[in-house]
C-alpha cells in the first residue's frame, strides 16, 4: 500500500464515493457540511445531491410528547427549491461532477433515509448541532436518526470540531 504523510490513498484503501447527500437546512452548520461534502466530491469526483426536507408546520406527536420541533422553512416550497438551486450551482462551480438538488415534504430523518436508498447514495455529510439532555430528548436528533436507518456510511458534522478538511 502506498502512504502519503502516514495517510493510505483513498484509491489503494478501496474506497470508492461516486455519489453524495447532503441534507441542507440552510443553517450555517449545514453550509459546514456542504464544504466537507464538496471536498470529498472533489477527491473522489464524486456527484453530489443536496437535499432539502420541508417538514410540516405540525408536528407527529407520541403521548403527548412532540418527536420534531415545528418547522416553517422561509417562504414555500418554490422558494426552497430556488434558494437550493442557487446554492447547487454555486457549488457546481467547484466539484469536479454533477450537483444537483432535490425538495422533499416529510420528516427529515425518514427523506434523508429515502433519498439515500432511491438514490443509491455512497455517502450521507449531515450536520448535528448536538444537543444533550432535555433538548435533545424534546427535539430529537435527525442526526442520530439518519445514522441509525442509513443505507450507507453518514459522517456527522458538529459545530465544533476538530478541523481535517
Amino acid at each position: 500500500m502506498k502512504t502519503e504523510d502516514n495517510f493510505v490513498r483513498a484509491e489503494t484503501a478501496g474506497i470508492s464515493l461516486k455519489r453524495i447527500l447532503v441534507p441542507i437546512d440552510f443553517s450555517p452548520l449545514s453550509k459546514k457540511a456542504l464544504q466537507y461534502s464538496l471536498r470529498f466530491a472533489e477527491e473522489f469526483r464524486a456527484g453530489l445531491t443536496l437535499l432539502h426536507v420541508m417538514e410540516a408546520d405540525i408536528p407527529p406527536a407520541f403521548d403527548g410528547f412532540m418527536i420534531a420541533p415545528p418547522i416553517s422553512p422561509n417562504g414555500n416550497r418554490t422558494k426552497c427549491a430556488n434558494r437550493l438551486k442557487v446554492l447547487a450551482s454555486s457549488m457546481a462551480i467547484r466539484a469536479t461532477n454533477h450537483v444537483q438538488s432535490i425538495v422533499r415534504t416529510g420528516l427529515a430523518a425518514y427523506e434523508i433515509v429515502e433519498a439515500a436508498k432511491e438514490l443509491d447514495i455512497d455517502l450521507i455529510v449531515i450536520a448535528t448541532h448536538g444537543y444533550t439532555g432535555w433538548k435533545h430528548f424534546v427535539i430529537g436528533s435527525t442526526a442520530e436518526r439518519v445514522v441509525r436507518a442509513a443505507p450507507c456510511p453518514v459522517l456527522v458534522v458538529r459545530e465544533k470540531e476538530h478541523e481535517f478538511v
